[in-house]
């Protein structure tokens, strides 16, 4: 090849940068050539674009060629109109929350002090939020109290010690064993009395001191029940030849001979100046005996023996159980009744034994408990203004005698075959809260202390056993003997000593 044919050849090289103007069309220059002119003028048009040849003169900016897949149209935004768009969101969101949670809580606020009397927001214990709420004016956050591991007295479980074993236990040589009687009684003045076969002895509980009161001249006679006064400076007493005597304790006399009865007066019960006696007849005499004339009226419900008697605490009923397996409930005897003429409020058959244990609830009047023997062995407990039976529980034991106890309000059972035993019961639920063993043979009857701390049971193994069960609390103790008022019971209790 000559000289001149190469140059010639690279001139011909050199004039590539030259624009080719019969060439093929680039992909992106036939796009836009067929989105702006008509199919007829595609070929031979001049595409007026972005893309064209630099303005240097000589020089043509060569088209830089376009991949498949990457004409897309990316948008360029600046940080700061991003920053500026998503205030403008959240404030116009934040004002729109605010507004709905203001009218919800003015909403709930307004219900509350409708229906409730008081602002929902006082009574917020815990406050879940976006924004911690203000402290009120003066308050103080002390942190010591939040973390104190010692405790508070409002937190701290109070709970008695019940020993198993009788806190004193003495001797009841001659006791009758008979399911029927009642042989134990204690007074205001804090005297126990106790029948023993033919004689009635006294127990001093404040010094220990024990005194015969009263003997029967016959050696055949017994004592059947004794009943003390509300006052405890009288004493009546039942016995076997259908006779009741009323004993003066501080004289150590008998002031009064009661007769009316045709068989043993096994249950008595005072309400004030009027006694009532219940004799294995089945009929109840009324005693006034401020008057010469002490009988005023006799209540025939019980076709075999009464053996069980007790007054409501307000004096408004009398409640009596027999060996019929009938509780009845009494009205007041009224000033000038007529005899024989009073009908029972209430007769209930719902027990299968003999009833000799009753109890009127002292903190609530119309609540009356009965007990029924080895037949039985069931709880009931009555609503005497209804006439119906709130609850009833079976002890799988023959019941002699319940107490209840306003220390603690609990209601306590007696029982004879099988347990022999003595059963402390929660009210109103009736759930055993302990149970007390240690006579050898059947409870026979049980009674309280004044202070309603102490029970005293008696049994056929010949024993007196006091279960000081009940004690109140220190604090409330000390209350009551503030607002207790002197009276002359110790001038009574001197006497007896």
């Amino acid at each position: 090849m000559s000289q001149f044919g190469f140059e010639n050849d690279m001139r011909s090289v050199l004039k590539l940068d030259v624009p080719i103007q019969n060439a093929p069309m680039a992909r992106w220059q036939r796009k836009s050539s067929t989105n702006g002119l008509s199919p007829g003028k595609q070929g031979n048009a001049t595409l007026s674009s972005s893309k064209t040849p630099s303005k240097t003169p000589g020089k043509t900016k060569k088209p830089t060629p376009c991949k498949i897949g990457a004409d897309r149209f990316i948008p360029v935004r600046s940080t700061q109109q991003m920053e500026v768009a998503s205030f403008l969101l959240t404030k116009q969101k934040d004002a729109a929350e605010a507004n709905d949670a203001g009218a919800a809580a003015e909403n709930r606020k307004a219900m509350s002090v409708l229906l409730n009397g008081y602002n929902v927001e006082d009574a917020k214990i815990l406050h879940f939020g976006s924004r911690p709420l203000n402290a009120a004016e003066g308050f103080q956050n002390n942190l010591k109290v939040l973390y104190h591991q010692a405790t508070t007295p409002a937190s701290v479980k109070k709970t008695r010690y019940i020993s198993p074993t009788p806190d004193r236990i003495l001797d009841a040589p001659d006791l009758r064993n008979d399911f029927y009687l009642t042989l134990l009684d204690w007074s205001s003045l804090n005297v126990l009395a106790v029948a023993l076969n033919n004689s009635v002895y006294l127990w001093d509980a404040t010094r220990g001191d024990i005194t015969l009161l009263m003997q029967m001249e016959e050696e055949s006679d017994y004592i059947c029940s004794v009943s003390w006064t509300k006052q405890g400076n009288y004493l009546a007493v039942g016995t076997s030849d259908s006779k009741v005597q009323l004993w003066d304790v501080e004289k150590q006399k008998r002031l009064r001979l009661l007769a009316g009865h045709t068989g043993r007066v096994g249950s008595l019960s005072w309400n004030d100046h009027i006694l009532s006696s219940g004799s294995k007849s089945g009929h109840i005499h009324h005693h006034d005996v401020r008057v010469a004339n002490h009988h005023i009226q006799t209540l025939a419900g019980h076709a075999q023996e009464v053996c069980g008697l007790k007054w409501s605490p307000d004096g408004r009923y009398l409640a009596s159980g027999s060996n019929d397996n009938l509780v009845c409930v009494w009205p007041r005897v009224n000033e000038g009744s007529v005899a024989n003429a009073a009908q029972p409020v209430h007769c209930w058959n719902d027990h299968q034994g003999a009833i000799k244990a009753l109890a009127w609830c002292p903190w609530q009047p119309n609540v009356l408990a009965s007990g029924g023997g080895t037949s039985d062995r069931r709880i009931r407990i009555w609503n005497v203004n209804s006439g119906s039976c709130i609850t009833s529980l079976e002890t799988q034991s023959q019941i002699s005698s319940l107490v209840f106890v306003p220390n603690y309000k609990e209601l306590v059972s007696a029982h004879g075959y099988t347990c022999n035993s003595v059963s402390i019961w929660r009210y109103p639920s009736l759930t055993r809260v302990a149970e007390l063993s240690g006579h050898g043979d059947r409870v026979l009857s049980m009674t309280m202390s004044p202070d309603s701390s102490t029970i005293a049971t008696v049994a056929a193994d010949e024993t007196i056993r006091l279960w000081k069960s009940f004690e109140m609390d220190p604090v409330k103790k000390k209350a009551s003997e503030r607002l207790a008022k002197p009276t002359t019971s110790s001038v009574m209790l001197n006497a007896l000593r």
